[in-house]
């Protein structure tokens, strides 16, 4: 997928994606993040099963900016 593409939807290279083809077009999202449930500080939690990246602020603020239009 090109860089341009990724960029504009918000992958990174490398990253899994679902494909799946819909009346005539390919729909392609990011794939799920696999979790498990875990004990963080005496709660149960969603736990990603792989390491995930650390975000900084501006990246939450881009992400919450792009899915709240």
């Amino acid at each position: 997928m090109p860089k341009a593409l990724r960029d504009q939807l918000g992958l990174a290279g490398g990253q899994e994606v679902d494909v799946e083809a819909r009346d005539g077009r390919l729909e392609i999202e990011a794939a799920p993040t696999p979790m498990r449930l875990g004990n963080r500080g005496g709660r149960v939690a969603a736990v990603a099963r792989r390491r995930m990246p650390t975000l900084n602020a501006e990246q939450v603020r881009e992400t919450l900016e792009r899915v709240r239009r």
